[in-house]
């Protein structure tokens, strides 16, 4: 045998090895954004039901106390494994041959961010998508005894097709789900899985008859010396807006757990501080996604100028006191009314002042400027770059080690400091 055979063998088996897990990827990606889609499609019909059921009843919204204690009670009585949320789904991803992510999680999540918005809670759509996928998928690897590296393959595809699905951007979706895990670090070797789980997730979601928000497309505008000036000054604004958010979310949680133990009791407090400052405001837009007001800060120069801080409130409250549902809904709100309060001091366009905050705000609350930059082309069109991406990018940086995921995990911090181990999140809040 010639030396050249078992180099020519040894090629042939990589070869082999690959098209068995690409094939893998694409089976086990499909069958994962199948249960995305189908999951997701449920959640946001539901959503829309509980939405327009509680505009045309707005007197829920004086109920959210009650329902708050109510869930709470079914929480800490059947639930407690649940709470960690993305946290937890992130917790998997880290710890090797980790637990189970619990069966019930599913169902919980979906009822109680559907009971939060029915009664006017102020929280988002993203967490419950991940957290649906992510539980789904971990189960579907349990069928199939998936361990190891599968298993957090197969989980990152969950991400990857819940966050696709529930906001119709399936590319965003797969690199959000890539670089989540780890701030700086975007993850490829799940990049297979995750993107065929979020293009057939969405694809199950939009079969399915569910329609997405449209979003206005967004005008070219030339980058010039002046117009990036200005990016970096939205920017800092974006960053300031962003670690407001995180901070004030992070210190309710803390000091009502605290203070308060029972989770019933606090749920209906935070219920109660909502409605007071519902009334208080005089406007229903802050309650729920605030979907009409995002649209409307594209093109609407009278829009509040301090809607954003407004929304930001709302929604701390509402998550800091333990209801359920995602941040990401109304980090769009609070984006897009600062890039448009923003925009028009410094006389940028509105709907591109609008969507650079937009996505930038949860890309630096979520340390995900990449699927954030890309979620914005997907939404308002290619004329937002390079725009977009500036300000997510400046905006990510400004923000600090800070998040609104605190299990995170770093490695390389974000001055470019290589650490000894890696460590979460939460162990970087002190830093600037």
């Amino acid at each position: 045998m010639s030396q050249s055979d078992p180099q020519k063998t040894n090629v042939l088996s990589r070869i082999r090895q690959m098209l068995r897990d690409v094939c893998v990827w694409i089976a086990a990606g499909s069958v994962v954004g199948v249960l995305c889609g189908l999951s997701s499609a449920a959640f946001l019909w539901l959503l829309d039901i509980a939405t327009h059921y509680r505009g045309e009843h707005i007197w829920l919204v004086y109920l959210l106390p009650a329902a708050g204690a109510a869930l709470g009670l079914f929480l800490s009585l059947w639930g407690t494994n649940v709470l960690g949320g993305n946290n937890l789904i992130l917790d998997t991803l880290h710890v090797a041959n980790s637990e189970r992510l619990p069966k019930r999680m599913t169902p919980i999540v979906l009822i109680g961010s559907v009971i939060t918005h029915l009664f006017g809670g102020s929280a988002g759509r993203e967490g419950t998508a991940v957290q649906m996928g992510g539980s789904l998928a971990d189960r579907f690897g349990h069928l199939i005894h998936a361990q190891g590296r599968l298993r957090v393959e197969l989980i990152s595809a969950g991400i990857a097709g819940g966050f696709g699905a529930v906001f119709g951007t399936p590319f965003a979706g797969a690199v959000f789900a890539m670089e989540v895990v780890r701030i700086g670090q975007v993850d490829y070797h799940a990049l297979v899985p995750a993107l065929v789980a979020a293009i057939v997730g969405d694809l199950t979601t939009r079969g399915l008859g569910i329609q997405h928000t449209a979003y206005p497309v967004v005008n070219v505008l030339s980058l010039t010396p002046l117009v990036l000036g200005k990016l970096l000054a939205l920017s800092a604004a974006v960053a300031c807006a962003s670690a407001g958010f995180i901070e004030l979310t992070h210190w309710i949680k803390a000091t009502l757990k605290k203070r308060v133990p029972n989770l019933a009791l606090r749920m209906a407090l935070g219920g109660a501080a909502v409605v007071a400052m519902w009334q208080l405001s005089g406007a229903d837009m802050y309650l729920g996604l605030g979907v009409p007001t995002i649209v409307d800060a594209f093109r609407n120069p009278d829009l509040p100028r301090f809607a954003f801080l407004l929304k930001l409130i709302f929604t701390a409250v509402t998550l800091g006191s333990g209801f359920l549902g995602g941040e990401v809904t109304p980090l769009f709100f609070i984006g897009a009314a600062l890039g448009n309060s923003i925009g028009q001091a410094l006389g940028l366009p509105l709907d591109l002042a609008a969507a650079c905050g937009f996505a930038a705000v949860f890309g630096a609350a979520a340390n995900t400027p990449l699927a954030c930059a890309i979620m914005a082309v997907e939404l308002f069109g290619a004329a937002v770059l390079p725009h977009v991406a500036i300000v997510c990018v400046l905006a990510y940086l400004m923000t600090g080690h800070r998040g609104i995921y605190p299990s995170q995990r770093i490695r390389v911090s974000k001055q470019g400091e290589k650490l000894s181990s890696e460590r979460s999140l939460h162990e970087f809040d002190s830093l600037p």
